[in-house]
């Protein structure tokens, strides 16, 4: 029960202190999930968020289930679920209810103008820890820069971009014949 209990406080905690949407909670998950606790590495974090992209829904959300189904199953799932959205619902209820034209207060305006160039420090934070994390060799960088380049040039479709990549990775990186697993020529 006590697990289960941790569980939610630490989401609910993380749903606290997060702002800017999904990339910009992987700061806070690194610092409250790998350094604290030792629940998970970044690299699973990164396989959460490349799920949780291809899944509908929030990217924070998905990546909170992803990671409370793995350490205490469905209703770890739930529970980390519920933990991350419920001080969100809380704050949006409270503002709803007390304050009508929130947004039209200078002070508010003021404290979201600060907070978006936080998150976007937060992002570039991420942005630069993709780049060291996905980049281990030469077929990862071709990846990119033709996906990006298919991205900003052509303005390719992204679900195709992600499939294309997919597929690339697939056949790049699987293992070869006579490799040991997790050998030369292994994603693992």
């Amino acid at each position: 029960m006590k697990a289960y209990l941790e569980l939610w406080l630490t989401f609910t905690k993380i749903g606290c202190i997060t702002f800017g949407g999904g990339y910009a909670m992987i700061p806070v998950l690194e610092r409250e999930l790998i350094q604290k606790k030792g629940w998970t590495t970044m690299e699973e974090v990164m396989d959460y968020y490349t799920i949780a992209q291809v899944t509908p829904g929030i990217i924070a959300v998905n990546t909170s289930t992803f990671i409370g189904f793995k350490r205490k199953g469905f209703l770890g799932g739930i529970l980390t679920t519920f933990g991350f959205v419920f001080p969100g619902v809380l704050f949006i209820t409270a503002i709803a209810l007390f304050l009508h034209n929130f947004a039209d207060y200078p002070l508010v305006q003021h404290a979201f103008t600060g907070i978006r160039v936080a998150v976007g420090a937060l992002i570039l934070d991420t942005v630069l820890k993709l780049f060291k994390g996905v980049f281990k060799d030469g077929k990862a960088l071709v990846i990119f820069i033709l996906g990006f380049v298919l991205s900003a040039m052509f303005n390719a479709n992204p679900v195709l971009l992600v499939v294309a990549a997919g597929v690339a990775g697939f056949f790049l990186y699987r293992p070869q014949k006579g490799a040991a697993p997790g050998g030369k020529g292994s994603a693992v």
